[in-house]
Order: C-alpha cells, then sequence, then structure tokens
C-alpha cells in the first residue's frame, strides 16, 4: 500500500478512477447517494484549480482504492461557510475535510488513521490552526441501516474531533432508488491542530479557540 498526497494540475490524471470509487463508496449507508453523471468528476476537477487543496491517495500497486480531501474552507461549498460565519466562526481559520472514501477490502487496516495525518499534516503546512469535517445525521432505527453497520463516532474522537451538533448543514441529493433529490442534514466535528495528541487535550484547545 501507498500513500500519497497529489495536489493542483497532478490531480487530473487520476480523476476518472477517483469519480468511480466516490460514486462506489458514497453509493453505500449511510449517504445512499446516487451519483449524477460527470458530476463526481467535476467535483473533482475543482480541487485541481484550488492552489491550497489537497487530495490523498492510497494505492494498491497501481490502483487507487481511497481517497480523502483537504482545503481552506475559504474555497469550499458556500452552505459550509454560511454555516460557520453564522455561528461566529472565521472560515479563514479552518481546513475543511470534504470526504474520506475507501473500498470495503481495505477497511480496518489503518488507512483512515493515515489519511487524517496526512490531512492535518496539509492543513499544518497552510498555516490554519483549526480542521473540520462534516457527516450525514440518520435515524439510527432508520430500517436501512444494515445490521452490523458501526458508526465511526469513536474512532472520531480517537483522532481527536469532537462533535458539534449545533453545527449543520444541508445539502441536496438524490438517495438510491428514488427519482429527485432531497435534504440532508450533516453536522460538524472539530479539532485544534496545535497539538498532535489525541483525545482530551486538542478537544480542549479546540474549545478555548471558539468565541
Amino acid at each position: 500500500m501507498k500513500i500519497e498526497t497529489v495536489t493542483g494540475a497532478g490531480l487530473l490524471p487520476h480523476v476518472p478512477a477517483l469519480a468511480r470509487l466516490r460514486a462506489t463508496v458514497f453509493a453505500e449507508w449511510p449517504y445512499l447517494y446516487q451519483a449524477p453523471e460527470g458530476e463526481e468528476a467535476r467535483y473533482l476537477r475543482h480541487y485541481a484549480e484550488d492552489q491550497g487543496a489537497a487530495v490523498i491517495l492510497a494505492r494498491d500497486g497501481e490502483e487507487i482504492v481511497g481517497a480523502a480531501t483537504c482545503q481552506p474552507m475559504a474555497a469550499t461549498h458556500g452552505p459550509v461557510r454560511a454555516c460557520f460565519e453564522a455561528s461566529g466562526r472565521n472560515p479563514l481559520e479552518y481546513a475543511y475535510f470534504g470526504e474520506s472514501v475507501l473500498l470495503a477490502p481495505y477497511r480496518g487496516q489503518g488507512l483512515g488513521v493515515a489519511f487524517f495525518a496526512a490531512r492535518e499534516a496539509h492543513a499544518k503546512r497552510l498555516g490554519l490552526p483549526l480542521a473540520t469535517f462534516c457527516a450525514v445525521v440518520r435515524n439510527s432505527n432508520d430500517p436501512r441501516r444494515p445490521a452490523g453497520y458501526t458508526p465511526l463516532d469513536a474512532f472520531w474522537r480517537k483522532r481527536g474531533y469532537t462533535h458539534h451538533p449545533e453545527l449543520s448543514c444541508v445539502f441536496d441529493w438524490t438517495e438510491i432508488g428514488d427519482a429527485r433529490p432531497s435534504p440532508h442534514a450533516l453536522s460538524f466535528w472539530i479539532k485544534a491542530l496545535g497539538r498532535d495528541r489525541e483525545g482530551a487535550p486538542a478537544a480542549e484547545r479546540e474549545s478555548q479557540a471558539q468565541p
């Protein structure tokens, strides 16, 4: 396995493979995302055009089996920026981690940890003191939830992230089997990047950094 950080035009040759990867992983629970034709490629080219963005690739030989994204929040989706601005937070202080996708056979092997480490390192190189990402909010009693599914909350907390359910935004997408888009709420997790230790110290620093 190889982990590689790609930026700028270096991302363009990988766009087709990354588009297929995103569509495959996000079709699963909890997103159930039905990728529109061509939309994934257009979305990924946005990272190639953003000088502050990075995409972390996980390869098995030459095959890309996972990827994670990072960019300054100032360059990301309007609803994300608006959510933080409305809460009195400054988007210029944040790195936004857009997604982390990994094919099922490669999960549980430490690649998720590597993705967070590489994205946090990139955010620190950009001089951004805080990192955040959002995750879709689902009802635990949803009948579509697979048996044995384990939420990633404990994994994220172990990486030093604190859940902020009061911070949320809404994105529309079409779920698998639906004919039209529907709204989905996503809530945010935040970590201060001033210390590398996991758990409480990072959470405490994040809390102190907020207005």
